[in-house]
């Protein structure tokens, strides 16, 4: 048995709150929207290239604990370096032990793009057994086939990757686009990315799917051009972009964005005018997907 403490805080002391916890030995902690489930609740989406999102200024934080005689003076000691002085408004409750790998991998159903692309989690059997089926886990990097963005990016691969089209993912994340491109026949693909881990990740990734696939971090020279140029990223990274990217789409090339929300379709499609026209795709969720041509 474990005991959950619950306790409501706010968006400047939710981080300090979650490291007292930990100190005192919390075994887990995580910060949730208090107001989760009201018509107060605030969704955020965070990916590659994106601010680092703010808290939820009504946030509760719970922490997982062992059962122990001095636990409620612990608690009480991490809640006074973390700005909670309402003792009263924390919550205690018994948590019965579960198998926890198994319920969180519950949670993870694999994933239909089109009758002939699946994201599949490694422990699952893939529904159909004869399409392009890509083993991805949940992890540390963006990518795992469910948020609008990516499942906008792989439609348009599986609708226009013929075969032998070289590929960039920039902002690569997991490596799913790039992974799911390789198995649809582009070669050579090049996934890069900012984050060390995320580069990690598409390494683990890319060889769990037996697939040959170049990585490179953003500090290293990008001089190639290729078929296909894709970035998931979001707008502001995207437009600061655009003469990196561009430059990079060889002629008679195409290029594929996604992290875009509808009102921000135009932002983009300007920043990138000088060098070769944009035009909306697709929509999914009140996301874009931003396509063009460059001209040969």
């Amino acid at each position: 048995m474990w005991l959950s403490v619950s306790l409501p805080t706010d968006e400047e002391h939710a981080n300090p709150l979650s490291e007292a916890l930990m100190e005192q030995g919390a075994l887990a902690v995580s910060i949730e929207d208090a107001d989760a489930g009201t018509e107060a609740e605030t969704p955020q989406f965070g990916e590659p290239g994106s601010p680092a999102a703010p808290l939820w200024q009504n946030s509760r934080v719970i922490a997982l604990f062992e059962p122990a005689d001095d636990l409620i003076q612990r608690i009480a000691a991490a809640a006074l370096v973390g700005g909670v002085s309402d003792l009263s408004a924390i919550r205690i409750e018994e948590v019965e032990e579960q198998d926890w790998v198994r319920l969180t991998q519950s949670q993870f159903e694999p994933i239909r793009i089109t009758d002939g692309l699946w994201i599949v989690p490694s422990w699952h059997d893939a529904p159909n057994p004869n399409a392009v089926n890509l083993v991805l886990d949940p992890g540390l990097a963006f990518g795992t086939g469910s948020h609008p963005t990516t499942r906008l990016c792989l439609e348009w691969l599986c609708a226009n990757i013929k075969g032998n089209e070289s590929l960039l993912d920039y902002g690569c994340g997991s490596g799913i686009l790039g992974i799911a491109a390789v198995r649809l026949g582009a070669s050579p693909v090049l996934g890069v990315d900012i984050d060390d881990n995320a580069l990690i990740a598409a390494r683990d990734n890319a060889a769990a799917n037996q697939v040959v696939m170049d990585l490179r971090h953003t500090r290293e020279p990008l001089e190639e051009r290729f078929d296909v140029v894709v970035a998931n990223i979001l707008t502001n990274p995207l437009c600061v972009l655009a003469p990196l990217l561009a430059a990079r789409v060889a002629a008679g090339g195409r290029i594929v964005l996604s992290g875009v929300l509808e009102a921000q379709a135009e932002e983009v499609i300007a920043a990138y005018s000088p060098y070769l026209p944009l035009h909306v795709g697709a929509t999914h969720d009140g996301w874009v997907r931003l396509e063009g041509t460059k001209s040969a």
